[in-house]
């Protein structure tokens, strides 16, 4: 029989969303209506820390040195993402913590991390595996592998070109932190759709402190939160069309070009992919498509990465080339493009099957 591994306070300051935590937060009696409470100033001050750090810099800001300030304003916080009601806030704090949750965990013993694990129900166990220069830390049975690795784009961790034995997956330390982090990410997504009840004053201050703080950011945020990886399958239908015919060579005009290159840029591809899509055009002069896409990329003259136009203006000048299904709400390619990738990220989950 397996011994269960004991946690300390400390590793409830760390990983506060385990059932302990919330026990020992029980304990603590820490209610909402008392938040205006002076004796609880600090628990407030780090719960807005936490979704502050996570607007500016997808972090979670420094934390406390005493754990029960730690421990209570992990709650606190997803109260008050919770009670913005703003879906982008609550996708970049879930994000922030789980990135630090992923952090932390690279850290940890073997035996720590399959604990964290198997609070989600992760049938998972500490191994040490070894294949040519390989060493593997964990195995871990494969639905549980799939749900997580769905949403990380990279080729080493398709299925195909996994290790795996017996229905279990084997992975390295650093790989189960990351698949965690995904784990973390989406329980907290979960725990913010809730409907928040009235909130002391003092709380729902700050409250529309952050959602100002985020209506300040959002052009900045908006840009951070585009992936590296580049799908064209989640381009909108403009940015396809366009994309077609200069890869075509066929005309494209100013306003065609600025949008398709700025467009490009901000989903991550590099000023030469970008130079490349331009190549068959019939007037291509390399030392002057390279300075406008570095120009456009903030690489030159005002050092501003400019982003497309919106989609009011692509339609005014006839770069829209009609809409799909998915157009109706949106207003900016861009917005587009993460929303799609978010719906084939969905998709593309798998979800746990229990082992026979």
């Amino acid at each position: 029989m397996e011994k269960k591994l004991f946690l300390t306070r400390s590793d409830l300051a760390k990983y506060p969303f385990i059932p302990e935590a919330g026990k020992y937060i029980e304990s603590l009696e820490v209610k909402i209506d008392e938040l205006a409470n002076a004796d609880l100033e600090p628990i407030l001050t780090r719960a807005e820390a936490r979704v502050e750090d996570a607007i500016l810099s997808n972090t979670t800001g420094k934390p406390s040195h005493q754990d029960d300030v730690e421990i209570s304003s992990f709650p606190i916080a997803v109260m008050m993402v919770a009670a913005s009601a703003n879906s982008h806030i609550k996708r970049r704090y879930a994000l922030a913590e789980a990135k630090r949750v992923s952090t932390l965990l690279e850290d940890e013993t073997e035996e720590k991390i399959v604990a964290v694990a198997r609070n989600f129900n992760w049938d998972i166990k500490a191994v040490k595996f070894n294949v040519g220069s390989l060493t593997f830390d964990f195995a871990l049975y494969f639905p549980y592998f799939l749900r997580n690795a769905a949403n990380i784009q990279d080729e080493k961790w398709k299925l195909a070109n996994r290790l795996m034995l017996k229905g279990e997956v084997y992975i390295t330390k650093n790989e189960a932190s990351r698949l965690l982090q995904e784990e973390v990410r989406r329980y907290i997504e979960g725990k913010l759709n809730i409907e928040v009840r009235a909130l002391p004053q003092n709380v729902m201050e700050r409250v529309e402190r952050l959602k100002r703080l985020f209506t300040e950011m959002r052009g900045k945020i908006q840009t951070e939160e585009i992936p590296k990886e580049v799908m064209i399958d989640a381009f909108p239908p403009c940015i396809r069309e366009l994309r077609k015919s200069a890869l075509a060579g066929r005309h494209i005009s100013h306003v065609g070009r600025f949008t398709l290159t700025s467009f490009l840029i901000n989903s991550g591809m590099t000023v030469e992919n970008v130079i490349e899509c331009f190549r068959s055009a019939s007037d291509f002069n390399e030392r002057m498509t390279r300075y406008q896409v570095e120009h456009i990329a903030g690489g030159r003259g005002s050092r501003t990465k400019y982003i497309p136009p919106k989609c009011d203006t692509l339609r005014t000048h006839g770069v829209c080339p009609g809409m799909d299904e998915n157009c109706s709400r949106i207003r900016h390619p861009l917005t587009y493009y993460k929303r799609k990738l978010r719906t084939m990220k969905t998709a593309a989950e798998t979800p746990t099957v229990p082992r026979e």
